[in-house]
């Protein structure tokens, strides 16, 4: 089994959408170094499955990160169950992958909803939670890092958080905040795994340097890494987790 520090023994961290994928094996990742977590899910089953499988320190929030009135309820349950939160790692988000042709306003307003709104939200209705000191970590994507075809809408959507984790680490430095973006390549997930043929996936690992496609595993270790004290010094930063999707060309085997 393997063994984790102790890096947040003591902390309070919140998952929004921790019921499966990268949330919950952040959710995971948290408990395993001695945090209590707070996870949020949409549907009622996932959210209870989770929780089973996290264990005591864990708490499960319904709600929809997009949905205000929601958010108020989760802050309103925090404060009254914990007093604070020490890490807020803004996961919540969708994909999104058709031609720019075939995006109705009603799926722009889903995706940028999903995608930009509930991250904006969930910081702006925690911070009164927050103490100095705080870590935020944002869920963006490798996406804005390069053109794809069919996927314009996504892209935009997370381009725009990579913008705002950059100001807000900015706005909330008086404090000694920090607020950091990951953004994970192509991932084992299960929405992954429903978006993309077995073939597609196996070409995806291809392209990158490791050879393959990253874990949630992966994933939360790098949340974990920039919620951590051990980043102190980092900050307005996004943390490209793709093996080496982005940055490097692979040598022909």
């Amino acid at each position: 089994m393997t063994q984790f520090s102790s890096r947040f023994a003591g902390k309070i961290v919140l998952v929004t959408g921790g019921v499966r994928g990268m949330g919950l094996a952040t959710a995971h990742r948290m408990l395993a170094e001695g945090a209590h977590v707070i996870v949020t899910g949409r549907d009622e089953d996932r959210l209870a499955a989770a929780v089973t499988e996290l264990g005591d320190r864990a708490l499960g929030i319904r709600g929809d990160a997009a949905n205000l009135a929601d958010l108020d309820d989760l802050v309103s349950t925090v404060r009254d169950r914990f007093g604070r939160l020490d890490v807020v790692f803004a996961n919540a988000g969708v994909g999104a992958f058709q031609s720019v042709d075939e995006v109705t306003e009603a799926e722009f307003d889903r995706v940028v909803g999903n995608n930009l709104k509930s991250v904006f939200f969930t910081v702006q209705k925690t911070l009164p939670l927050l103490p100095d000191r705080a870590s935020i970590v944002l869920n963006a994507s490798f996406a804005p890092y390069r053109g794809v075809s069919g996927a314009a809408l996504y892209t935009a959507s997370k381009a725009a958080v990579h913008g705002l984790t950059r100001s807000l680490a900015a706005e909330l430095a008086p404090r000694g905040i920090r607020v950091n973006s990951i953004s994970p390549g192509y991932t084992d997930t299960p929405a992954f795994r429903a978006e993309l043929p077995p073939e597609a996936q196996t070409a995806a690992g291809g392209s990158t340097a490791a050879g393959r496609i990253g874990t949630a595993v992966d994933v939360a270790a790098a949340v974990a890494f920039l919620a951590s004290d051990e980043a102190a010094y980092i900050d307005g930063q996004d943390l490209l987790v793709d093996g080496g999707l982005i940055t490097v060309v692979p040598a022909a085997g």
